[in-house]
């Protein structure tokens, strides 16, 4: 039985952002699920200064429930590292896999400042939080049609998805298996260091792609070929 695959998009994108990997996963006759988170892309209209990291986990949680996904291998993109260690320690049990995909990466208790404080700089006197300027907010997307459409996709996040801390406490989390991918051509994100053991203990899964930031648009058939790839922990359906 194939893995399920949930694909977690990062600020400013959408699910839309995945459309190219999709179809490359689901040739394998995997489930794949692509939530767009709210506040962003085709919900940017319910976007309001409570929206933040907790709304981003109810939205994955509903997901996960609703559907009634186990198994899942959970992949987050960018500030959707802190989202998938949320949705994590909530419903650990469903998750067989983690994926921090070029992505924040936090412990207990942090938010995606703390992760990552030079995101301060972005912060306005407002709750809203718009794209970066370009060339740095294209991500490393260089084609100019998927620039174009890239462009059409971004839309604001709020200063609460910035500074809402993550719980990471729940003690069946450690056991899940983690694999961290880093875009080596160009990052969005200060990545820190990756132990050299799981929480889980287990040596450490670091895998690499040759492209900037928004791997999933600029390399979608090397990014589904090692989702494709992830190892299977033991008692999971494939």
């Amino acid at each position: 039985m194939p893995m399920t695959y949930v694909l977690v998009h990062g600020a400013w994108h959408s699910g839309q952002s995945w459309s190219k990997v999709v179809p490359r996963l689901g040739a394998s006759g995997s489930p794949v699920y692509t939530p767009t988170l709210t506040g962003y892309g085709e919900t940017r209209h319910l976007l309001s200064p409570e929206t933040g990291l907790r709304t981003h986990t109810d939205d994955v949680m509903r997901l996960l429930v609703d559907e009634d996904l186990h198994d899942v291998v959970l992949v987050g993109h960018s500030y959707a590292g802190m989202v998938i260690s949320a949705v994590a320690n909530e419903v650990p049990e469903r998750i067989a896999r983690l994926v921090y995909l070029d992505a924040m990466v936090p412990v207990h208790g942090e938010s995606a400042l703390d992760v990552m404080p030079e995101a301060r700089g972005m912060l306005g006197d407002g709750w809203r939080v718009p794209p970066p300027p370009e060339p740095f907010g294209l991500f490393g997307v260089s084609d100019p049609a998927d620039v174009a459409w890239l462009r059409s996709m971004l839309s604001d996040q709020t200063v609460r998805c910035l500074d809402e801390p993550v719980a990471m406490d729940h003690p069946a989390l450690a056991s899940i298996p983690r694999t961290h991918v880093h875009c080596t051509a160009e990052s969005a994100v200060r990545r820190r260091a990756v132990p050299g053991v799981q929480p889980n203990g287990e040596p450490a899964d670091v895998r690499e792609l040759a492209s900037g930031h928004d791997c999933m648009i600029t390399v979608p058939e090397e990014l589904a070929a090692l989702l494709l790839d992830l190892p299977v922990p033991v008692g999971a359906a494939r």
